[in-house]
């Protein structure tokens, strides 16, 4: 949906409620233009339903919508005196036309100052459930998502079993595209594995943008901080055709804000020029210098003296949460990854013989490796140059760059792009140059070996961003134990990081304590 069919969209619905409750209005004591107007007609009508004037604002902000729109239309039956259980269901199932019925059929009178409260404990259960629900739902969609740690991509600084507060709105708060879905749930709904969202079955037409029924244009609220280089981020995984959280379907296509959720480190921002050098990157002919709390890991090849590893003692003494592989006899494993520090140990372990790092050679191609075209022998350890696009930037554009950049000028940007000859054509006219319209990311992992990261993919462009993790809360280990000192500690930074869950129990003991002091000295006032 465009701004434009976006605007003639709210028009209607304007227009429809207009028409529905004019009548309404007048009884309340109001002008039947003020049903009319947009955003003024709400604000009114909250003073009809005796609610606050904020409530106006729910009403407009997509997937908290959904659950306000059904409020509204109870409360509007309400404040005309219709109160019962079938008014109830009649305003919600009608999805609000009843409230033609209420306008047109009878002659209703409006009270004035009416209990808010509900008349039974059922109806005082489902009032506070619902706008916990709300409330939930804004903080989860605007400010914060709470994120778990899957994958071993950027161990030590984050840990499988790390669970984070992500932030939405360090880099801006995306509103979301997908307005019809449930509230707090991503790409599948738990248990019913079913889609969590209102989607177009139709959309077959290959190399295009997913198109989402309803859908609104990508918008942003504007966030106080940019991504900076070697930020980890979360971001919506650009090349995604998962059918559910566990199948994939090359020819399912996705809304932008329901692909599945990654986080990586960006180690390139738009304007670089990055380049992987025997697995360390270089930016603008520097190599990258990473955080002091992120430590890059490599894949060994290890040969034994006497059978496993003991994997508590790996973890513990070692560092190595990457549990190995064997063969058969055990006379060989595979480490995912070790760090360099955690290396320098390892080789004086008893039941190491030898140790042989897994990187491929300069010029040994990947057919994995972005961008996929056999004119580029790429692979995970040796890998670039690659300019980063950057918003407004231009390019020269010929045949042996296309590769490089033809997803993002006819995936992320939509245009039409074709090849004839030695000739490309973007949108019916040759093209030598080609300007970005948004700025692109690089994001990779920190296990060089045992992550997949924009060296299979590719480009992230921005609006994929989700958010900024920024806390730990829980952390557990793969043996099932809670890692005490992660809780409640800061994801950047530099130095080992604080736990601050002491300070937090402290603090919700006072919370706790002061709000029992309140009941008590109420109680005997």
């Amino acid at each position: 949906m465009t701004l434009t069919q976006l605007f003639i969209f709210l028009l209607v619905i304007q227009i429809i409620h207009g028409l529905g409750t004019w009548k309404l209005y007048i009884k309340a004591g109001r002008q039947a233009w003020e049903a009319f107007v947009p955003v003024y007609n709400a604000v009114i009508l909250m003073k009809i339903i005796n609610r606050p004037w904020w409530w106006t604002i729910l009403l407009f902000l997509p997937i908290v919508n959904l659950i306000m729109f059904p409020v509204v239309w109870v409360e509007t039956a309400r404040s005309f005196g219709k109160n019962t259980t079938t008014d109830t269901i009649l305003a919600v199932f009608s999805l609000g036309f009843y409230n033609y019925y209420l306008n047109y059929a009878l002659d209703l009178k409006h009270i004035e100052n009416r209990d808010l409260h509900p008349r039974t404990s059922a109806g005082d259960w489902v009032s506070s459930i619902l706008f916990a629900i709300v409330a939930a739902t804004i903080v989860h969609t605007y400010f914060i998502q709470p994120y778990t740690i899957p994958t071993s991509s950027l161990e030590k600084s984050l840990l499988v079993g790390d669970f984070l507060f992500v932030s939405k709105f360090h880099y801006g708060a995306r509103v979301p595209m997908t307005t019809i879905s449930a509230p707090m749930v991503h790409d599948t709904i738990p248990f019913l594995n079913k889609k969590s969202y209102l989607y177009n079955d139709n959309v077959e037409k290959k190399n295009t943008a997913f198109i989402n029924k309803l859908s609104l244009p990508y918008m942003r609220i504007p966030g106080f901080q940019k991504i900076k280089r070697n930020d980890i981020v979360v971001f919506n995984w650009p090349v995604d055709t998962m059918l559910t959280m566990r199948g994939t379907d090359r020819n399912r296509y996705k809304p932008i804000d329901k692909k599945t959720n990654y986080v990586k480190r960006s180690v390139g921002i738009p304007g670089d020029t990055l380049e992987v050098r025997d697995g360390y990157v270089f930016i603008n002919g520097k190599q990258n210098e990473l955080p002091d709390r992120a430590k890059i890991q490599f894949s060994y090849k290890v040969e034994t003296k006497n059978g496993p590893f003991n994997n508590e003692q790996l973890t513990k003494r070692y560092g190595i949460t990457d549990l190995p592989q064997y063969n058969q006899d055990y006379s060989i494993s595979y480490f995912p990854g070790i760090t360099e520090e955690g290396l320098e140990q390892f080789k004086d372990h008893p039941n190491v013989k030898s140790i042989e790092p897994l990187k491929r050679e300069k010029g040994q191609r990947e057919a994995s490796v972005f961008p996929h075209d056999p004119n580029y022998d790429w692979n995970n350890d040796f890998f670039g140059p690659l300019y980063i696009p950057e918003a407004g930037a231009t390019i020269d554009l010929n045949l042996e760059v296309l590769p490089l950049y033809k997803r993002a000028i006819t995936e992320y940007e939509g245009n039409t792009l074709q090849v004839k000859g030695n000739q490309i054509f973007i949108n019916g006219e040759v093209a030598n140059t080609y300007t970005f319209k948004k700025d692109y990311y690089w994001m990779m992992g920190d296990n060089r070996h045992n992550s997949q990261d924009a060296r299979s993919w590719g480009f992230v462009p921005f609006d994929h961003v989700v958010g900024k993790p920024v806390l730990i809360w829980m952390s557990w280990d793969r043996f099932g134990k809670p890692r005490w000192e992660r809780f409640f500690t800061t994801v950047h930074g530099s130095g080992t990081a604080t736990s601050y869950f002491i300070p937090f129990l402290i603090i919700i003991a006072g919370l706790f304590g002061f709000s029992q002091w309140r009941k008590r000295k109420k109680a005997n006032s």
